[in-house]
């Protein structure tokens, strides 16, 4: 299928949108267009974009009707402007009737992370700072939004809350504080990819090192401290590197700042819980 899913989880996910959409059936469609018909439709950029999921967009028609065809201009991760049209689907009418809305949301949906993930991206040029993504994805749309993050330029962070330890407030709060939740962390270490803990203020930065976690989260610092925190960071003697990564109340006005401050990654849940779908249509004209 594609570098987002295996072919069996994405065609059980959108099968369930679809299922979804459909309900018990697309009357009006059924009861206006003849299913002897066969139609084109083109999708059509009605605004600046960076595309991403152009090959689920093909599937959901293909998963209706495997006589679908595809005709594909652009691919995920180019940028295209208002008029270009990245593909062509032809199929029976119905199909193209049937799909339009599951299809033409998901290309949306991702085309704007995408898009917006790559103006962070294009904020940070020229520093050594990654942007990241989080977990405030859509329920169901996690590693479809997380792959428009690549696809935009970014990188993901946890894929699942089984992949790396990240000891948050309430962790800290619930542990008995930094040092006693990084020591009960230690247990679990060798089980996952890496560690680490937030930090709001220098006296937890401070309680975190002697640690050695592998990322140190400077939450909800402004940029100045995020710079002091940087610098603690880089006088603690440790057996490797320690990361510093900023997260909480960035934005594009400020994110150069924090990456000029010397972290190295910058969470941004924005990408996948505030981007705005991007302006596609999709057009169909019938075919013989």
């Amino acid at each position: 299928m594609s570098p987002i899913l295996d072919a069996s989880a994405c065609h059980n996910l959108l099968r369930s949108f679809l299922a979804e959409d459909i309900g018990s059936g697309d009357i009006t469609t059924e009861t206006t267009v003849s299913v002897l018909q066969r139609a084109s439709g083109r999708v059509i950029a009605k605004a600046p974009l960076v595309l991403a999921g152009i090959e689920i967009f093909i599937e959901v028609f293909h998963l209706l009707d495997l006589t679908t065809m595809a005709a594909v201009y652009s691919m995920d991760g180019e940028e295209i402007m208002p008029g270009k049209v990245p593909v062509c689907v032809s199929a029976s009418a119905r199909t193209l009737l049937t799909g339009e809305r599951v299809a033409l949301n998901l290309l949306q949906r991702l085309s704007g992370v995408a898009t917006l993930t790559r103006q962070f991206v294009r904020a940070i040029e020229g520093t050594a700072a990654e942007i990241l993504d989080t977990r405030k994805t859509t329920p169901g749309l996690r590693a479809l939004e997380k792959y428009a993050v690549r696809v935009g330029g970014g990188k993901n962070h946890r894929k699942d809350l089984g992949e790396a330890i990240l000891i948050k407030e309430n962790h800290i709060r619930l542990a008995g504080g930094v040092s006693a939740a990084l020591e009960a962390a230690q247990a679990a270490k060798g089980r996952v990819a890496w560690t680490e803990i937030e930090v709001t203020n220098l006296d937890e930065l401070h309680a975190a090192l002697p640690h050695n976690p592998d990322v140190i989260m400077l939450d909800n610092m402004n940029p100045s401290l995020a710079r002091q925190a940087v610098g603690e960071v880089g006088k603690h003697a440790a057996p490797r590197k320690i990361r510093t990564e900023a997260s909480g109340g960035i934005t594009l006005a400020n994110v150069r700042e924090f990456a000029e401050a010397g972290v190295d990654w910058i969470s941004v849940g924005a990408l996948t819980h505030s981007a705005p779908a991007v302006d596609l249509s999709f057009e169909i004209e019938p075919l013989g």
